[in-house]
């Protein structure tokens, strides 16, 4: 490949960067519009599962955005004993193509892209579903996703307090630093030693752990009527970072139903015990175009599992902001 063919290389830290957040969550709106009016494709994830459990995982996904001519191929790696030798747990690459030349145009970091996407993701439903003054946030999990999900949600809401706990402390400290760092006085950041403290009366709850547990982190009645949360989910289709219980009541939604029901713990423990059922799922689709919205004052939950449209829409944005900015 020719030097004037060469793809551009966007690595982590630039696509980190807290100004890149709003782009990342508008392209991310209408990319989810135009999977409904047929103008983007994404396809089902091809899995790989290697060794012995906890199995390590590579996945395969590309999507296509045709109403912004470009495409994308994300290859991604899932290896869950990386934590203890000292490594992210996941590692990947992202490919953003045009699809007028058939060009790669970008190859960007896949771990960083999926924070930030993930992230953003849960920015847009926090922005449809919490109300306006929503300030009082309390994370779940202190890794990477933990800390774009806390960069996210200080970019849509006006952030006064955060509650962090994690099941190491020090990891859970650091974040603790950052985000005083990130939000500034007079927000305060304070590290709790478990979980039900963390959420009590909190306004935004997100969830960003490495569980593969089937026992919830969170339980239903710990969970203040009217707040919103992001429940970004484990490592395995049946884990559950919250109980199902709090499904039966809440405004669940969701990137799109059928990947849900195929993927989030949350929602297929409450439909295979009668909670809730497929017509409970509310598409962010909908809540983009009105035709759907919760109750006044109602709980609402949003379930992300991540789709390659999302990669491939935030791929996008950030290429075209760091190209025009230099």
């Amino acid at each position: 490949m020719s030097a004037a063919w060469a793809p551009l290389i966007i690595d982590g830290p630039e696509l980190e960067r807290y100004e890149l957040v709003r782009p990342v969550i508008d392209a991310l709106g209408e990319a989810f519009r135009s999977l409904r009016t047929g103008q983007a494709q994404t396809a089902p994830r091809t899995l790989l599962q290697t060794g012995q459990e906890p199995h390590n995982q590579l996945l395969v996904s590309p999507a296509a955005w045709e109403q912004r001519g470009v495409a994308g191929l994300k290859i991604t790696t899932l290896t869950p004993d990386n934590p203890s030798r000292g490594l992210p747990l996941i590692h990947g690459i992202v490919a953003l193509v045009d699809l007028t030349t058939g060009r790669v145009t970008a190859l960007l970091d896949g771990a960083a892209l999926t924070a930030v996407r993930t992230g953003a993701v849960a920015g847009l439903a926090t922005e449809l579903c919490a109300p306006s003054d929503a300030g009082d946030l309390a994370v779940i999990g202190a890794g990477v996703q933990a800390r774009a999900l806390l960069r996210t949600m200080a970019a849509v809401r006006p952030i006064r307090s955060v509650r962090i706990h994690s099941r190491t402390r020090a990891s859970a400290e650091a974040l603790g630093e950052w985000a005083q760092a990130l939000l500034g006085a007079p927000a305060t950041v304070t590290v709790c030693d478990d979980p039900r403290t963390a959420v009590r009366d909190a306004e935004i709850i997100c969830t960003a752990t490495s569980t593969d547990a089937k026992t919830p982190l969170i339980e239903a009645d710990w969970v203040a009527k009217g707040a919103h949360l992001n429940v970004i989910g484990g490592t395995h289709e049946d884990a559950v970072e919250v109980a199902p219980q709090l499904l039966a009541t809440a405004f669940v939604a969701v990137e799109q139903r059928a990947d849900a029901l195929e993927e989030a713990g949350e929602v297929r423990s409450a439909i295979a015990d009668g909670l809730i059922d497929g017509d409970g799922l509310h598409d962010l689709g909908a809540l983009l175009d009105g035709e759907a919205a919760a109750s006044p004052g109602q709980t609402t939950l949003f379930r992300g599992v991540g789709l390659a449209i999302e990669d491939t829409a935030a791929a996008a944005a950030l290429y075209e902001a760091i190209t025009e900015a230099s």
